[in-house]
């Protein structure tokens, strides 16, 4: 697994001449209604076992949650999965609004 940075995911994510990752946000439906990167995908934490079929294994993903804690582990989850490239945001959501957008609510 790999760790990427807020500010790296938002470079990949501009940056049209790449394949785009999946986003894999699976932080609890009330912290992704208070606030979410675009694009992403909702898969809570604790239903991604009996959901991971919706994740492409063939894409590159980047798992989501508040600081990145919870995402480090669905990520080495996916990796026991099979999946070829996966991603850790580093700091979740909480680096994405310090350093990428700061009009994002934060909790």
């Amino acid at each position: 697994m790999k760790q990427i940075r807020a500010r790296q995911l938002a470079d990949w994510l501009a940056d049209t001449s790449r394949p785009q990752p999946v986003l894999l946000d699976v932080r609890e439906p009330w912290e992704f209604e208070l606030c979410q990167i675009g694009g992403s995908v909702h898969i809570p934490m604790h239903l991604l076992p009996m959901r991971c079929d919706e994740v492409d294994p063939d894409r590159d993903v980047v798992v989501i949650c508040h600081h990145g804690g919870r995402s480090m582990q669905v990520a080495m989850f996916l990796e026991r999965k099979g999946y070829g490239s996966v991603h850790n945001l580093s700091g979740g959501v909480e680096a994405w609004a310090g350093e990428v957008d700061p009009s994002m609510r934060r909790y």
